[in-house]
């Protein structure tokens, strides 16, 4: 197959692109044409470039300029009703994209048959973090006024850092009460950003408290009440402490993990926990100035060897979720391309042109237009097979987000 590049900055008009076409393209038999610069070209070569695509004998792929991409080159068009509001019942009933990373070829399964698109001697990395019921609904004492609580981060013994809605209301030594006063809250300061810092008391421990009176901080594209807190808590969860949940683990159950082991695929942890950073829409239209807040990591011992083993013996690391896939780029990052034990925090930011140091396959949910996480998915298996993985979702009516359906990336 030939191979023929095409810079389109260095095309000036429709007619300079039919000219190159006809003395490079046209009458050559199946070709493959790489695109530069498709981010930053006029409407016209966008045009061009997708009559391209549409000949049967010519594939296409477009190369996004690491210096000139922009946010909406992650745009895509998705109908509200594919935004699912419920999980999926059982867990591993979700559909599953299986996208080839290198051609794009794309498959459709179910997530209970995972084992059939895995080896032994895979590995896969979950993030075990277990999402707090951080949301607190409560009153003003003295007042009894409406306060919501979200706590982000602790900060001590008792002492959060939290977002306030309405914010007027909690002003340095203003006191709150929850569940009847189950939990009481004073706030101690503002800081910058404009949250609060806030200690709060409880009779007995204070997560036990937490449970009884919080609400799952359920993403708010989720309108509708869940009805079972487990069901935003992945099987395997054991470490408290996100403020959102590492949603790919979601649809695995404790059988779908057993056959795995049966299988001779095994299964490591991290513990990454998730703040709404994470989730933090990209405002700006230069990707690269986007910062990324810091989140707390653990990759353990155990997982350090596994993953090194599986290494070592030609087995491939698959991460599931974006954020065990963090947590295995950051500790690489930080160690020369090696991976041993650690714990610290990590702001990495995964965009197209970031080279992988771990892994092999992901398996992640379907993410929001323009965010961190499609930019993630896009720099390990390319930009275009991740917009065309995209695109045939929709057409295929795959449940998206939270609560909706997989892709093994591969």
């Amino acid at each position: 197959m030939k191979n023929i590049e095409i810079d389109l900055t260095s095309l000036e008009n429709k007619e300079a692109f039919d000219k190159f076409f006809s003395e490079n393209i046209s009458g050559m038999g199946e070709i493959s044409v790489h695109i530069k610069n498709i981010s930053i070209a006029p409407e016209w070569a966008k045009a061009a470039v997708n009559e391209l695509k549409a000949m049967s004998d010519v594939h296409v792929v477009t190369e996004l300029d690491i210096e000139t991409m922009k946010r909406s080159d992650f745009w895509y068009e998705l109908p509200e009703e594919l935004i699912a509001q419920t999980p999926a019942e059982p867990r591993n009933s979700s559909r599953l994209m299986c996208v080839d990373r290198e051609s794009g070829i794309i498959s459709h399964d179910c997530f209970y048959n995972l084992c059939s698109h895995l080896k032994k001697g895979d590995l896969l990395v979950m993030n075990d973090s277990r999402v707090l019921p951080a949301r607190l609904y409560g009153e003003k004492e003295g007042t009894g006024s409406f306060i919501e609580f979200l706590l982000l981060e602790q900060k001590g013994d008792k002492v959060w850092e939290i977002l306030v809605r309405p914010g007027k209301k909690a002003k340095p030594g203003t006191k709150f009460s929850f569940g009847n006063g189950r939990l009481k809250a004073e706030i101690l300061e503002t800081v910058e950003g404009g949250n609060r810092i806030a200690k709060f008391e409880c009779e007995g421990n204070f997560f036990t408290a937490l449970e009884d009176v919080g609400q799952m901080p359920l993403p708010p594209y989720i309108t509708k009440k869940l009805e079972d807190k487990e069901r935003y808590q992945t099987v395997y969860s054991h470490e408290l402490g996100s403020a959102a949940a590492p949603t790919a683990g979601l649809h695995f159950t404790k059988e779908m993990i057993e056959e795995l082991h049966q299988k001779g695929i095994n299964t490591a942890f991290v513990t990454l926990h998730v703040g709404l950073g994470t989730f933090r829409p990209v405002k700006e239209d230069d990707v690269k100035v986007h910062k990324m807040h810091s989140e707390h990591y653990q990759l353990p011992k155990e997982t350090a060897e596994l993953i090194n083993k599986t290494k070592a013996e030609g087995g491939r690391v698959i991460a599931v979720g974006t954020t065990s896939c963090r947590t295995l780029e950051s500790v690489a990052s930080f160690n020369n391309g090696e991976i041993k034990e650690a714990e610290g925090y990590t702001d990495i930011f995964i965009y197209p042109g970031y080279k992988f140091k771990v892994l092999d396959g992901l398996i992640t949910n379907f993410h929001l237009p323009e965010s961190t996480l499609i930019m993630l998915v896009s720099a390990f298996m390319g930009y275009d097979n991740t917009m065309n993985a995209y695109k045939t979702a929709v057409e295929e009516k795959y449940r998206f987000f939270s609560f909706g359906d997989a892709m093994l990336i591969l």
